[in-house]
């Protein structure tokens, strides 16, 4: 079904979408989240260089096995295990195609929830109280009008394919995320208690470096905030033309979503001092007061210490993060829908339908259980599967894919030393991570 893909144009529409696909919640809600937990400085320097170590070769091997393949990863995978175990290869794609829509059912709910958000400072300005109020307060309602909402606004890009959906709304998207981090990070600089952050964020603490926790942390956030795992960057390389630069792509994709991160953290940890000098309780026995609900619970505290000042950067600090989730469910929509596409021989408006309903009846089924299922899919997709499935492409590229000797042709520049990390190294970093995660 040759003739039915549909691919990236231009070197730079690719790199903005892939980075767009691995730049999300878990770039600039969990990176600085595990910078400020983790030693700061000392973190941000162990996170580069585990960039380099482990995710760097885990997103050259998801992006590569889609390149050689052409396919979605259903049928990518399959074709690497075609001459010892297709099935076992198959069973591997529709578990990373499952991922997919697991992350899109939970990933969905939180979008919303970033919607939300960025229109409440603008019912406040108009004086619509209740309505603000509403946008601030966690109820199922909220999460039945503004997670369907995320799923409109991604079915109409994906609608539109790779070239006039993906690719044109990423080189639309992504500059524009930019400019407002940017933009954010300039205006907190110039904020009392920020001085402060910048140097607990960018002064790293060297008798920490070495801490096993930290490394462990810092392994898994590398992996994580690249969007590895459940074939995002796998659909997303088989889109390149097929004489595609991979090592070079790879690096500026990773440059982009790194840079991103850190630019995240150069906002948000400085964000949390000022929120402190400003009398919000932020740090409890040296952890973040809620963690995971830090941009829920300290920013907007934050926010409405600065008067009506505060209503603009609360707006576009929660477009920002509304921009950062849909590039995400953008690139884990595609999956099931180029599968369908492509193995089912689906028309592309019905599969973008079938497969955003799916989503909507998951996310349904987390919103009425949301006390106990939210975190257990959470748990299960991050903490298992996604490792789990980054150590598979190890093995999949490393010792199965006609025993490397096509990893070996295909690394341009990087020569056999890179072959060999890949088949040695990297199973062994990506194991640690695995059972650090899961078991302690």
């Amino acid at each position: 079904m040759a003739q039915l893909r549909d691919g990236f144009q231009s070197r730079l529409g690719f790199v903005l979408a892939a980075s767009g696909a691995a730049v999300g919640l878990g770039n600039i809600w969990g990176f600085p989240t595990q910078a400020a937990n983790h030693g700061g400085g000392a973190f941000l320097l162990v996170y580069f260089i585990v960039i380099f170590l482990l995710a760097l070769p885990a997103l050259y091997t998801e992006l590569y096995l889609g390149h050689q393949a052409q396919a979605n990863p259903v049928k990518a995978l399959k074709k690497a295990w075609q001459a010892q175990a297709p099935n076992v290869g198959a069973a591997a794609g529709y578990l990373g195609l499952v991922g997919a829509i697991v992350m899109l059912s939970f990933y969905s709910i939180v979008a919303g929830w970033m919607l939300a958000y960025a229109l409440e400072p603008i019912s406040t300005f108009l004086g619509f109280t209740e309505l603000s109020q509403f946008l601030q307060t966690d109820s199922m309602v909220r999460n039945f009008i503004f997670t369907p909402l995320m799923l409109l606004l991604t079915a109409s890009i994906i609608l539109k394919g790779v070239k006039s959906g993906i690719e044109t709304w990423s080189r639309r998207l992504m500059p524009l995320l930019l400019v407002l981090l940017v933009g954010l990070i300039a205006y907190i600089a110039t904020l009392d208690g920020s001085s402060e952050g910048f140097a607990a964020y960018l002064v790293p603490d060297f008798s920490q470096v070495l801490e096993p926790s930290l490394i462990i942390a810092a392994m898994g956030q590398a992996f994580f905030s690249l969007s590895l795992g459940v074939g995002c960057m796998m659909i997303y390389g088989s889109y390149l033309q097929p004489d595609a630069n991979l090592p070079r792509l790879t690096a500026s994709v990773a440059l982009l979503d790194t840079g991103v991160a850190f630019l995240a953290g150069l906002l948000i940890i400085p964000a949390i001092y000022v929120a402190q000098h400003n009398g919000v309780q932020v740090f409890s026995d040296g952890k973040l007061v809620g963690e995971g609900q830090l941009i829920f619970a300290i920013l907007p505290q934050l926010f409405n210490t600065m008067g009506e000042v505060g209503l603009l950067v609360g707006l576009l600090f929660f477009v920002l993060m509304s921009i950062a989730s849909l590039t995400s469910t953008i690139s884990s929509t595609e999956i099931p829908v180029a599968f369908l596409v492509e193995n089912h021989q689906v028309e592309r408006k019905k599969a973008t339908f079938l497969v955003s309903l799916t989503v909507l009846a998951a996310s349904s089924l987390i919103i009425f259980n949301f006390d106990w299922l939210f975190g257990l899919v959470i748990m299960v997709l991050t903490q298992y599967q996604l490792p789990l499935m980054g150590l598979f492409y190890f093995i999949t590229v490393g010792w199965l894919w006609h025993r490397g000797n096509q990893l070996h042709e295909a690394a341009t520049g990087m020569r056999f030393w890179f072959a060999q990390y890949i088949r040695f190294v990297c199973p062994i970093l990506m194991t640690a991570v695995f059972a650090n995660v899961a078991f302690g």
